[in-house]
């Protein structure tokens, strides 16, 4: 008895938020364009346009976010000013402003957020945490979803599945993209999705979780093969113009133009973006809720390469090494860092304190007899003082020894699994 009444609560819970998806929503897309402009101390975003989608991948149930990460904040709200949808991410921008660059010279990057395709009136938000952590609008702009501004044109383009477990709007879609693949390579590319797809469920948790995932390819060819390597004078003519050296660093594998991105993505219904690139040199990147990139014939880590950039963009998860990136200042040790696997113990109740075993120091010594030991360990977020991370090695540091998620963010990508399969 006390089984069917909580079976009977689950499904009435779950049948009241479709019903307000369809009060509020259609299942398509409504992207949103604009340029994210300014320096080390300054951001503006500049309307650009709006986009109609065919397919909504997202959960109907799950539709406010509040998991708190990100650096940016998308919010949806009704002329009566309801929320009824938010989503964290974050920005390539985010990570120039940063850059010894931005302090001398002004930027914009092609950004787009999307969002399910409203049936009425709404504002659309973007808020981004202040030097405190704290949200504070930075844009909004009133979307009347019947206006015949609304672009429905868009480029058709061969999608194949690779992993196929059921209904978009109840797995994990991942929607893979090719860089620097000609025109007579599209085999290859088919079978490096495929060897993604394996590569990617042989490690937990997602080996355990691989009913959950849909994972599908999208063709584009390149006029050339392989993206941009600056540093060897490389410059080759690619569909998403991928490049090394971004931020002068030299394995910084990344798409600045994520606009056209998202119109080669848009092809398929997907969660998650994440692009192979056609190339054997080390490298890559991930930005979570933005996308993930890395180079596909890697002779030795390439499956590695994938779970630790995928760990970036799904759940979050936050660099654990020291050094390794040009960029500064990324952590202020005055601030509790948002992803889930660092803390600069401002505010580590809200971390993984709960999972220490008893007595365990904070911070942690590094010793031998820790290596398999959780606790706080200084040394994290490309600093080796003031952030900590919750193990002493985990495939978000040296992914060349170690082929684990230590259990923080194993528990993240867990938890991201669940809300996304809601």
């Amino acid at each position: 008895m006390r089984y069917s009444l909580l079976l009977f609560l689950v499904l009435f819970v779950a049948q009241k938020s479709i019903a307000q998806f369809d009060k509020y929503f259609d299942e398509k897309t409504l992207r949103l364009d604009y340029y994210h402009c300014g320096n080390s101390v300054t951001e503006k975003y500049f309307f650009d346009e709006l986009i109609q989608e065919p397919f909504w991948a997202g959960s109907e149930t799950n539709l406010i976010d509040a998991t708190g990460y990100g650096t940016h904040l998308l919010e949806v709200r009704t002329a009566s000013n309801d929320l009824v949808y938010s989503k964290g991410y974050c920005t390539l921008f985010d990570e120039w402003q940063t850059t010894s660059e931005a302090r001398t010279t002004d930027c914009c990057y092609p950004e787009s957020v999307v969002m399910p395709f409203p049936r009425e009136k709404v504002a659309v938000s973007i808020l981004t945490r202040d030097k405190k952590g704290e949200w504070q609008k930075q844009f909004e702009y009133q979307v009347d979803p019947k206006s015949y501004f609304i672009k429905k044109e868009r480029e058709k383009l061969p999608v194949f599945d690779i992993v196929r477990s059921g209904n978009p709007n109840k797995k994990v879609d991942i929607v893979l993209l090719p860089e620097g693949y000609t025109e007579d390579q599209k085999e290859l590319f088919k079978a490096d999705c495929k060897k993604f797809a394996e590569e990617f469920l042989r490690y937990s948790p997602y080996s355990e979780n691989k009913d959950k995932f849909n994972i599908r390819g999208v063709w584009a060819a390149s006029s050339q093969e392989g993206p941009d390597v600056p540093g060897d004078n490389v410059w080759n003519k690619t569909r998403l113009n991928g490049s090394y050296y971004t931020f002068d660093s030299e394995r910084y594998l990344m798409i600045k133009d994520f606009q056209e991105v998202r119109n080669v993505a848009g092809n398929a219904p997907y969660d998650y973006i994440y692009i192979l690139a056609n190339t054997e040199k080390y490298g890559g990147g991930a930005i979570y809720n933005f996308y993930g990139i890395s180079a596909a014939h890697h002779p030795d880590e390439t499956g590695k390469i994938y779970i630790h950039e995928f760990g970036h963009l799904f759940a979050g998860l936050g660099d654990e090494y020291v050094g390794g990136v040009e960029y500064s200042d990324f952590y202020p040790t005055n601030v509790e860092p948002w992803e889930p696997n660092l803390t600069t113990l401002v505010d580590f109740n809200r971390k993984w304190k709960s999972m220490l075993p008893a007595g365990t120091s904070v911070p942690t010594p590094s010793k031998p007899e820790n290596q398999q030991k959780l606790g706080v360990y200084e040394g994290g977020g490309y600093v080796s003082k003031g952030v900590y991370r919750p193990w002493i090695n985990c495939l978000m540091n040296n992914l060349h020894t170690i082929d684990v998620f230590c259990p923080v963010c194993n528990k993240a990508i867990q938890e991201m699994i669940d809300l996304n399969c809601k």
